[in-house]
């Protein structure tokens, strides 16, 4: 009674001394194989009989499955806290601002065309507007120019008459003077040749007489 009461009394200390076995000086191997066949390894999570024998993948052990589902679970909460705080506002924002720089693009774009077909209309009718301006100042022109051209014909026509006329007068101007004078050149070969033929001279007025009577004839 009195030993149980002592060792009822003694400190957890005491006991743990007085339990611990004398040292010894023991290796790694031989504290491996002093344990018990089937105690757990407190590093590894694994029986110490079945290290070697067991060929299970470790994410496949069914033993780790609870472990494993909540740190996959974890995992994809994080995850998806990632992209969707993270990762998914900024592919928006990116997307959102590419979008807006291609619908201003298009815009621009849209704006540049319309600008490019007014200026085409624009010039188009500007040719056209050209066109007409030049048929009309072609069509003044040769009109001008044919009534100019009938203007110098005309004028020219007429200094033609005028020198016609002038030369046909003077023609007969000269004609008649030619005449007279072919009439005296007669009158004077006329005395000349009866002179010569009857040696008697003839007076000028018998001469005239004659001769214009020939010429009646």
């Amino acid at each position: 009674m009195s030993v149980t009461l002592a060792s009822a009394e003694s400190t957890p200390f005491e006991i743990a001394q007085a339990e611990t076995p004398a040292t010894t000086h023991e290796t790694p191997a031989d504290t491996h194989a002093a344990q018990p066949a089937g105690e757990v390894h407190t590093e590894t999570g694994v029986a110490h009989g079945e290290e070697a024998g067991s060929g299970v993948f470790p994410p496949f052990d069914q033993s780790t499955f609870a472990s494993q589902l909540l740190w996959l679970a974890i995992t994809f909460g994080l995850f998806y806290l990632l992209m969707s705080k993270v990762v998914i506002p900024r592919i928006g924002g990116i997307l959102e601002t590419r979008h807006d720089r291609i619908a201003q693009d298009l815009d621009e774009a849209s704006r540049l065309k319309a600008e490019a077909d007014a200026a085409i209309a624009s010039y188009e009718q500007e040719l056209a507007s050209a066109r007409t301006k030049g048929n009309a100042i072609a069509s003044t022109a040769r009109d001008e120019a044919k009534a100019r051209a009938d203007a110098e014909r005309a004028k020219i026509e007429a200094s033609l008459q005028d020198k016609i006329a002038g030369a046909e007068t003077r023609i007969a101007e000269i004609k008649a003077k030619a005449l007279a004078d072919v009439g005296t050149i007669a009158e004077e070969t006329t005395a000349a040749v009866v002179e010569q033929l009857i040696g008697a001279k003839v007076t000028k007025a018998e001469v005239a007489s004659a001769v214009k009577s020939a010429a009646g004839k």
